[in-house]
């Protein structure tokens, strides 16, 4: 972008986010990143752009026609264990993409990410600001865990975790605990955070001496994870589900409802999803959500 223009335009990372590239957290780490470039120089965090300007991403040209929004779609994914939630991986490990349904225009974008070794409930939407606000702490958006721990938990510990625990990057502390029984050794806990930091959920546990040894997201905002939609599926969001997540994001509601599609889908590139092990049970109304009141999630 021209230097004599800065009041003009949009700001490139709310641009980008809008076309459905990424979330605007994302592309502003590609733009730290010094992969996003505008009119032949490297772009700048919080640069405006306006739609003469010649904008490049990882070298490759993003075209005018992208600046306007894409249809809004929301996807709810199960996710197993053992994949990631990256484009790409460069030890060639499993995504969560190869099983996602192709897009003719824009992307999907991951509200939050699960690691490695978390399944469970992962939204996916082609609307960046969309995505960027579920995710921003700002909001208070509830995310909700299923997590079995090894070894007892005593009641101090607890109080601890709802308390606040010092990490490395700072104070946290879970907004409620449910204990939901468990067999032997293992315990499970169902647990609720309003911020989505890197492990976080596995780290407040680390930090009180117990180990985490199964995670599993049920619950992001006000969408439920069902025992209908089996691990490795994914299904769209109904036009009222959607709503909802626009309304607690602070965005305007969508005016009419889309053309009916059918509810779960399969790509033709999807393996067979895996069986589940023994551990907790999907919860099957987004209008109830019973997983608060369990004490046994097997």
């Amino acid at each position: 972008m021209s230097q004599n223009k800065p009041q003009m335009g949009e700001r490139l990372q709310k641009v980008l986010a809008n076309a459905g590239v990424g979330s605007r957290r994302e592309i502003e780490g590609w733009i730290s990143e010094g992969r996003i470039e505008v009119n032949g120089e490297t772009a700048k965090l919080g640069q405006r752009v306006v739609g003469s300007d010649r904008i490049r991403i990882d070298g490759r040209p993003f075209s005018q026609k992208r600046m306007e929004a894409p249809e809004r779609r929301v996807l709810v994914y199960n996710k197993p264990e053992g994949e990631l939630v990256t484009r790409k991986d460069p030890e060639g490990r499993r995504t969560i993409y190869h099983r996602l349904p192709r897009l003719q225009h824009g992307r999907w974008i991951p509200v939050g990410r699960l690691d490695l070794n978390t399944s469970g409930l992962l939204l996916l939407t082609t609307d960046g600001e969309l995505a960027n606000r579920l995710m921003h702490p700002s909001r208070q958006v509830e995310r909700e865990y299923a997590v079995r721990v090894m070894g007892q938990v005593s009641e101090e510990q607890l109080k601890q975790l709802t308390h606040g625990v010092e990490l490395e990057d700072g104070p946290a502390r879970f907004e409620e605990i449910v204990e939901s029984g468990g067999e032997g050794i293992n315990r499970w806990f169902h647990v609720v955070i309003m911020e989505g930091r890197q492990r976080e959920v596995r780290r407040l546990w680390e930090a009180i001496g117990v180990q985490v040894s199964r995670l599993k997201r049920v619950r992001y905002g006000s969408v439920i994870l069902e025992s209908a939609l089996k691990v490795g599926r994914w299904r769209a969001l109904t036009h009222t589900e959607v709503n909802q997540l626009l309304e607690i994001s602070g965005l305007p509601p969508e005016k009419r409802q889309p053309p009916a599609r059918a509810k779960h889908y399969r790509s033709d590139r999807q393996q067979a999803p895996r069986k589940q092990g023994r551990g907790p049970k999907a919860s099957g109304s987004s209008a109830n959500n019973p997983w608060r009141r369990s004490r046994n999630p097997r």
